[in-house]
């Protein structure tokens, strides 16, 4: 089995990996107990996409993945921070 082979089959198995961590974060989102819980799967649903974006990245060897995965990465991190001060708080904007 040559490098190139190996980097392919592994990049494969990683898109699934997270494939299937993106299914099961959506069903957490959907079914979840609490509103904590929905907050944490949709977090972890962001990280999910930021690493899909970051593998297409590696796998098509573009440059416009990575920078997809770092805005992906800053309205992630934005999004659950508003999220979890609504929680906390009831509001937002003070």
């Amino acid at each position: 089995m040559t490098t190139v082979t190996l980097l392919a089959v592994a990049s494969l198995f990683a898109l699934a990996c997270v494939v299937l961590a993106m299914l099961l974060c959506t069903l957490r989102l959907l079914i979840g107990p609490s509103a904590q819980d929905r907050v944490l799967a949709l977090d972890t649903l962001w990280m999910c996409i930021m690493l899909l974006a970051l593998m297409l990245g590696i796998r098509y060897g573009s440059q416009i993945y990575f920078e997809a995965a770092l805005i992906i990465a800053l309205l992630g991190f934005v999004s659950t921070i508003a999220l979890a001060k609504f929680l906390m708080r009831g509001e937002v904007i003070e």
